[in-house]
């Protein structure tokens, strides 16, 4: 028996098998106008075909809780109420296909407004629907990007709640879990990390002042989303640094003070916040990172990176080094994935009436 298939529970949401979908930009929303922000055709075929294929999760790409936590202005949103009805069309269908539907609650902070990648990925000014980022100091994440603006404690405590109702929203449009986005350099990463804080106050220097921000987000999440629906965080495990940033000693450390303020599960990553760097690649490379924090701490995880074949995928959830795995770009490749792996692990998935056939 397959331990990739088998199904996992977390609360009282049980996932149908391991192999999940994690957050994938697509850069595809309205700029402007009444539908800014709202998932529109290309989302909804992009995730139906995935569930249609029998991923047993969907995370629904990073979903900005302002408009300017997006990171390009073709981002999706969910700070008003037309967003949310548009994103029920999606949650719906997920769910008749037996996958469970996520979402991944964002701001993008230093890293915000940008152009779309297959257009360079520039910073987006005022005359391409762009506006000034904001961040915790006025540290620019390369020489590409603008000075950010530096965050008041009046604007964080803004942002805290942007995220609160976010999440007010999320379940309103039909979502089963909620991922709070702490990676690849976006806001929550940046004050996480002392290579991006240079803050002297009480979101600043300390161990302890840096991670304040990311914890008064997920109580905030936490206390909107129900009791019986799972809340994930993703982190990015290690900033690949010689010298200053976050570490994976910190994440050890923050994913057991994650799970006591109600984190069910690290989606685990790296990366993202340092500009320059060399990231040594290859096959499941960030692995290691998710096994260390689900041996060292209660948190359980799921693991991301250069996951592309069914044996691995197996192995790694049956040797015990995460509970789920993500697929990114695989599954970007062949959205039935899920289906050809469980044929040939000899697992089960969910397959459409309409793939059935009596010839």
């Amino acid at each position: 028996m397959s331990t990739l298939f088998q199904p996992y529970t977390l609360r009282d949401v049980t996932i149908p098998n391991r192999v999940w979908m994690p957050p994938m930009c697509q850069y595809s929303a309205a700029p402007e106008g009444p539908g800014t922000g709202a998932p529109g055709d290309w989302h909804f075929a992009h995730y139906a075909a995935r569930a249609a294929g029998g991923t047993g999760l969907i995370v629904v790409e990073a979903t900005a809780v302002s408009p300017e936590g997006r990171i390009s202005p073709y981002d999706l949103g969910i700070w008003n109420d037309t967003q949310v009805e548009a994103f029920r069309r999606i949650t719906r269908f997920l769910v008749s296909q037996g996958t469970v539907p996520a979402v991944q609650l964002a701001h993008a902070g230093r890293k915000a407004s940008t152009e779309r990648p297959w257009k360079g990925g520039a910073p987006a000014g005022p005359d391409a629907h762009g506006w000034q980022p904001v961040a915790p100091s006025a540290v620019a994440f390369d020489e590409r990007h603008p000075v950010p603006d530096e965050l008041s404690v009046e604007q964080i405590h803004e942002i805290v709640e942007q995220f609160r109702a976010a999440a007010r929203r999320a379940l309103a449009a039909g979502f089963e879990i909620a991922e709070i986005h702490g990676a690849h350099g976006y806001l929550i990463n940046e004050f996480l990390s002392p290579h991006s804080n240079h803050r002297t106050d009480a979101y600043g220097g300390s161990y302890e002042n840096r991670t304040r921000f990311a914890l008064e987000v997920v109580d905030a999440v936490r206390e909107e989303w129900p009791d019986d629906k799972p809340l994930f965080f993703r982190v990015s495990a290690t900033e690949w640094l010689e010298e200053s940033g976050w570490t994976p000693d910190d994440t050890v450390r923050f994913a057991s003070e994650l799970h006591a303020h109600g984190i069910d599960l690290l989606d685990v990553s790296t990366g993202g916040n340092a500009s320059g760097v060399r990231i040594p690649t290859g096959p499941g490379y960030q692995v290691p990172f998710a096994a260390r924090v689900r041996s060292e701490t209660p948190m359980p995880v799921a693991a991301v990176g250069l996951i592309t074949d069914a044996e691995q995928a197996e192995k790694i959830v049956a040797n015990g080094e995460a509970d789920a795995v993500l697929l990114g770009r695989e599954l970007l490749r062949n959205p039935s994935w899920a289906r050809h792996a469980a044929r040939e692990l000899g697992g089960e998935v969910h397959v459409p009436d309409q793939y059935h056939r009596s010839v």
